[in-house]
């Protein structure tokens, strides 16, 4: 059995410049899955990076307010909201609240780094 909690993985700067914790991969965790799961954080009144990955990548919102940009789309997101962001699409999330903006990020097949691209 697998079990990690988010407080028990090493915090990161991502590529596209959010607090990260990433919770699976499967190089790492050598579990069976075709995905990677991470934690990520971003600040009041910052915003990450406009990057794209060459994979498929889905944020699921776990608290605070933000906006949430993919190539021309933009939409406010909240928590509980689920936003599916197709591979090779100019992104990056803004957060419009007065508290962290925390998602989780599933992106499959997994994360590599040579993969995400900074705009």
């Amino acid at each position: 059995m697998l079990i990690k909690h988010e407080k028990d993985c090493q915090e990161i700067i991502a590529n596209d410049g959010c607090r990260l914790r990433e919770l699976l991969h499967p190089e790492r965790d050598h579990a069976d899955i075709l995905y990677s799961l991470a934690i990520a954080y971003v600040e009041p009144g910052k915003a990450t990076y406009q990057h794209y990955l060459r994979q498929s990548e889905v944020y699921y919102i776990i608290a605070g307010i933000g906006r949430m940009h993919i190539e021309e789309e933009v939409q406010e997101v909240q928590p509980g909201d689920t936003v599916y962001i197709p591979k090779e699409k100019n992104q990056w999330i803004e957060n419009m609240g007065e508290n962290v903006l925390v998602f989780a990020a599933l992106v499959s097949p997994p994360w590599r780094e040579e993969d995400d691209v900074r705009i």
